[in-house]
């Protein structure tokens, strides 16, 4: 049989064992307590910074480039917003092999490119994968959800009138900065100024909200011209027919207004489509109008008599 003594010395090391493990727990209890109020009140300065420089950047917004419309308003070159596929080498790890493989043939991209473009960039934080892509491209490209793989907003010019007027206006590069033409002589006036705003992102370094805007972007100002775009048609149609009519090389059509002396219409043969970047052939875009020397030939003439008339060598009833 048990003695009264056992009962007892059992009963104090199972009071103790509970009170070790009560000490213990409220210890720890303190501890953590502490570690909270240390973290949420002498430690929130310096935590709310680290993690605003995680999760809160500045972004640049791009400016909206401004318009060349003809003498009576009509448009002839315009920006649109696109949006253009970039991606993080940093972020992108352990991506299905299924999602890579769309990703590529939405882009148009070779069987085991986007693998290649990771490698070969694994030291930086931006490269892009596809710009100008169209809105269903952009959409089912985000519906992938590639951690890594971002959208950004750009700006595409588009030319309603083509081969139309092609030499007159020239063209912009994939930046929307002017490299021909009317876009080149007057980019300071059309292109605007980049904006910047403050974004939040989350882990995966997408954004999730919009802070606040520290500045505005500035559009470009419109540019408006002295051509008649229908009369620039006609002049474009009539050339044409005119250059294959008589089988030559090249042709070059100016219209003016006698009275002011305004340019109406230009136009070179052969010409070039501005929408159509992989059309653009050194000897398509050579603007002969502007750039070629001519003979004067027969268009001396009235000059001429003008002078001498205006000198009085000769008078009306002569001429």
């Amino acid at each position: 049989m048990i003695s009264s003594y056992q009962k007892t010395e059992r009963k104090t090391g199972s009071e103790q064992r509970r009170q070790f493990l009560c000490t213990v727990m409220f210890c720890g209890m303190l501890m953590l307590l502490g570690k909270a109020i240390f973290l949420q009140v002498l430690e929130k300065d310096f935590l709310k910074h680290q993690g605003d420089i995680r999760h809160i950047v500045d972004v640049n917004v791009s400016a909206y480039r401004g318009k060349i419309v003809d003498r009576n308003g009509e448009p002839l070159a315009i920006s649109t917003p696109v949006k253009s596929v970039w991606v993080n080498p940093k972020q992108v790890s352990d991506v299905a092999s299924q999602h890579i493989t769309g990703l590529e043939n939405l882009l148009k991209m070779p069987h085991g490119k986007f693998t290649k473009i990771i490698e070969k960039n694994a030291d930086k934080h931006f490269v892009f994968l596809k710009r100008h892509v169209s809105p269903v491209v952009a959409a089912q490209v985000k519906a992938l959800k590639i951690t890594g793989v971002h959208l950004d907003r750009e700006f595409k010019r588009f030319y309603p009138s083509g081969e139309i007027t092609g030499h007159l206006l020239g063209f912009t590069n994939i930046d929307d900065a002017g490299q021909e033409g009317l876009e080149l002589a007057f980019d300071d006036v059309l292109r605007g100024v980049q904006g910047k705003k403050r974004v939040m992102r989350d882990g995966k370094k997408n954004i999730i909200a919009d802070i606040e805007e520290i500045s505005s972007p500035v559009p470009g100002r419109d540019l408006q011209i002295s051509i008649d775009s229908r009369l620039q048609y006609l002049a474009y149609r009539e050339l044409k027919l005119a250059v294959k009519s008589h089988q030559a090389s090249s042709g070059s059509l100016v219209m003016l207004d006698a009275k002011t002396g305004e340019v109406l219409a230009v136009v070179n043969q052969p010409s070039f489509n501005p929408n159509d970047r992989g059309d653009l052939q050194g000897y398509r875009y050579r603007n002969r109008a502007m750039t070629d020397v001519f003979e004067p030939g027969s268009t001396v003439k009235p000059f001429l008599i003008a002078s001498a008339l205006d000198g009085g060598y000769v008078s009306a009833n002569d001429v």
